[in-house]
């Protein structure tokens, strides 16, 4: 159906179900759709606490997939992981409902809001959304907030506003943020990742470089990193209007920098005058070079730069991002959501700058093809820690063509330990945990659940 402009379809009383409604950017979408006037229902595999808030809205939510789900449906939204396969979708065709996907969506949203400031990067996406997102709320400006992860500011990782604002996470599969529009677009970085659908490097790229080209020639800016070689490569010979941001060159970089217990404390420079004296709540030079990324968005914006200043002084992190679990043993137990070489190689500089009298890493690798394309680089990084243990590869959207597991890192990791099961892995860490120990467990699958059972032993 993409030859259907949705703009026709998104207006008030239209019947839309939703595939997956239950999903980080999804539930977001039903409740901006909801709040426009259509009449919304969807599905979802699972109860879950967002679930019972869209019901609490008046939403109908099924639970599991069905075509009958679909009632008198005249338009269909799918999440990604909704396939051709699923019955909502296959019985959508047959019945011919245009089926969107929720790119579309959220591109058409966005075109009724002022400022669309859309963050894109191959790693520091929900990190650097969060922050804007702080900063802007403390500016009072009343955002429309999608975030991949969940925001404690918020509650979730989504907040419907009444101001002139929408920040939006924008991930670069699926070319998913090339049906977006925005007025401000961020590239934190350009790096080989999600392989199983580009080519290459070469075609990230591309993409990226399609995504910048959506802001709008006289009115847009692309916000960029200066200290990323490829960002920079993707962005060569542009138009658009152009600030940059890095750690010590750009329009808007730091100054001063200096580290206290890991966490840095820094003056953003802006245009050569210093703006704001910051103190972040989290650590690592990583999280130095977002907040300079929000910064540099957010001024782009108007917002003044005492609401910079609060907004990045009271953010403490999203979910799944160096997120503390608790502690077992007198062990520190904490997740994180690195599942690239690049991220986890960030991951681990800062932890093994903490003071820890060791770094215990338990990684669980996200699907057989990011595996498979970075095989070396992972083993490289994992050899750092004091202990890597390795969980099977969480399998997510893939079957294993590649006859591949986390058994071959680990034969090419010295020291290092194989667990078939969350649960023995599990054991191990709690057989492993001292005092003075940093538990990391790493990995954008399930294996946070590891953190939370260890620390539940407590």
């Amino acid at each position: 159906m993409a030859h259907l402009d949705i703009s026709s379809y998104l207006t008030p009383n239209c019947r839309t179900h939703l595939v997956g409604i239950g999903g980080v950017s999804m539930a977001p979408l039903a409740e901006v759709l909801h709040g426009m006037g259509m009449t919304i229902t969807g599905s979802d595999v699972r109860e879950s606490g967002t679930v019972a808030h869209l019901r609490s809205l008046g939403i109908e939510v099924h639970i599991g997939h069905s075509a009958e789900n679909l009632g008198d449906a005249q338009l269909v939204i799918r999440t990604a992981a909704a396939h051709d396969d699923n019955p909502e979708i296959s019985g959508a065709r047959a019945r011919g409902i245009p089926v969107f996907e929720r790119a579309q969506a959220w591109g058409e949203i966005m075109k009724h809001y002022k400022n669309a400031l859309c963050v894109s990067g191959t790693h520091g996406k929900t990190t650097t959304t969060s922050m804007c997102t702080h900063i802007i709320m403390a500016a009072d400006m009343d955002p429309t907030v999608m975030i991949g992860g969940t925001l404690p500011l918020l509650g979730a990782g989504h907040r419907v506003g009444h101001g002139e604002t929408i920040i939006l996470e924008s991930c670069e599969y699926c070319n998913s943020f090339l049906s977006f529009f925005p007025t401000i677009a961020v590239i934190l970085n350009v790096d080989a990742d999600h392989l199983d659908f580009f080519k290459d490097l070469e075609d990230v790229e591309h993409s990226f470089r399609a995504f910048a080209d959506l802001v709008p020639e006289d009115t847009g800016l692309i916000i960029a990193n200066r200290d990323d070689e490829n960002t920079m490569t993707t962005l060569k010979g542009e138009t658009r209007p152009l600030r940059t941001f890095g750690l010590s060159e750009g329009d808007v970089h730091a100054d001063n920098l200096s580290y206290d217990h890991g966490l840095p404390t820094f003056d953003i420079i802006c245009q050569d005058k210093t703006v704001a004296t910051v103190k972040l709540q989290i650590p690592g030079e990583h999280n130095v070079r977002n907040a300079l990324a929000a910064a540099a968005a957010c001024l782009s914006l108007g917002v003044p730069a005492q609401a910079v200043e609060r907004g990045l002084r009271a953010f403490r992190g999203a979910g799944r991002r160096f997120e503390k679990k608790g502690t077992i043993n007198g062990a520190d137990v904490y997740d994180d959501y690195a599942h690239h070489p690049s991220e986890v190689q960030a991951l681990l500089s800062m932890a093994m700058g903490l003071g820890y009298r060791r770094v215990i890493c338990a990684f669980q690798p996200h699907t057989y093809s990011r595996t498979k394309a970075l095989f070396d680089e992972f083993v490289q990084v994992l050899s750092q820690p004091d202990v890597t243990l390795l969980a099977e590869i969480f399998a997510a959207r893939e079957d294993n063509d590649l006859g591949i597991s986390s058994k071959d890192l680990c034969q090419h990791i010295p020291g290092s330990e194989y667990f078939p099961t969350l649960k023995a892995l599990t054991a191990r860490l709690r057989e492993l945990a001292q005092p003075g120990d940093l538990i990391l467990t790493v990995g954008a699958g399930d294996i946070y659940t590891v953190g939370e059972n260890l620390v539940k032993s407590e």
